[in-house]
């Protein structure tokens, strides 16, 4: 059963009901003792990443994921809650993240280094591009998903990057993961089959971790 985190700033509608089509079994909760029984964790996010992290912390809920990573659980951030996963951000000035995976959330500058001015929020529908290998990817092939956010992770640690999506000459990381950890930048739930076939692939993570216990 997969666990979806309730910190209030998660798009916990579209998500359960994308989970709902798939048939995978989930539960909503904010209470850590319910959240750590879980199968797998999935982290939603929308809104600002200083917010967030000030509620996950003020809850327990930053320390609640921590252990449950800790675990070998899979865990899974979408949109903002993929950013919430790495070391820190500028968002709202400098703020700390869940330091389950290295890097850095910057904003987009809205400018090449050519000087061409490019709008942000990068949002709307952008090619994946595979760059590593994950379980995320099993049977699947590069198609479009779509983006919603005006932040973006700068990692100098290629490993952790499964797929990106290019907006002029920013390289976006797309889709993260490293060991039990795993991100997707875009709105997985919004971005119809290969959207549908990434979340499959993640509650089948969550099953065959039960069927291992």
């Amino acid at each position: 059963m997969i666990g979806i985190v309730d910190y209030g700033m998660g798009n916990l509608f579209s998500v359960s009901k994308a989970l709902e089509r798939l048939n995978a079994p989930y539960f909503i909760s904010q209470y850590k003792c319910n959240l750590m029984d879980a199968d797998a964790l999935l982290v939603p996010g929308v809104g600002s990443f200083r917010d967030a992290m000030k509620v996950l912390d003020r809850t327990g809920l930053t320390e609640l994921i921590q252990a449950f990573a800790d675990t070998g659980k899979p865990v899974l951030g979408i949109c903002l809650g993929m950013q919430l996963l790495f070391e820190e951000s500028t968002e709202n000035g400098q703020t700390k993240g869940l330091n389950l995976l290295p890097g850095k959330v910057e904003r987009f500058s809205g400018k090449t280094a050519e000087g061409e001015a490019y709008k942000v929020p990068h949002m709307g529908w952008n090619k994946l591009r595979f760059t590593g290998e994950s379980p995320l990817l099993t049977s699947l092939e590069e198609d479009y998903v779509y983006f919603v956010h005006s932040y973006y992770v700068k990692t100098n640690e290629s490993g952790v990057l499964v797929a990106v999506g290019d907006y002029y000459d920013v390289e976006v990381p797309a889709i993260v993961g490293r060991n039990n950890i795993y991100g997707m930048q875009f709105h997985p739930e919004k971005s119809s089959d290969m959207g549908m076939a990434l979340l499959r692939n993640f509650a089948n993570l969550a099953t065959e971790r039960k069927t291992e216990e």
